[in-house]
Order: C-alpha cells, then sequence, then structure tokens
C-alpha cells in the first residue's frame, strides 16, 4: 500500500510541476502582449507623453459628446 501512496503523491507532483510551468508561460506571454498593446513612454521622443494625454483627453471629449444627454 505504501508504494501506491508514494506513486500518488509523484503524480500530484509532476501535476503541480506541469501547472507552475503553464502558469509560467502564460505569464510571459501575457507580459509580451502587454508590451505590444501599451504604446512607448520614452523620453527620446520629445513631447510623447503630452502627446498620449492629449490624443487620450480628446477621445474621451469625443465620446462624450457623442452620448445622448
Amino acid at each position: 500500500m505504501e508504494s501506491n501512496l508514494l506513486t500518488g503523491t509523484g503524480a500530484v507532483s509532476a501535476a503541480n510541476d506541469d501547472f507552475s510551468e503553464y502558469v509560467a508561460h502564460l505569464q510571459l506571454h501575457m507580459t509580451l502582449q502587454a508590451r505590444n498593446l501599451v504604446p512607448s513612454l520614452k523620453q527620446t521622443q520629445e513631447g510623447s507623453r503630452e502627446q498620449l494625454l492629449h490624443q487620450t483627453q480628446a477621445n474621451f471629449e469625443k465620446l462624450i459628446s457623442r452620448q445622448g444627454l
């Protein structure tokens, strides 16, 4: 009976390892996707933050102006 218990424990350990590997892969994938979706805010481009803020405000005002009262 002890060998049966040890075999079950080994299977659970292997399943946990597989799940941990899957989560790590998923986190890496999500990080890479986020990098592709978020615009760069580097200081190398002059005014990039101001341009992003201006565009966001313009989009918000456009959305609000199209809503009915």
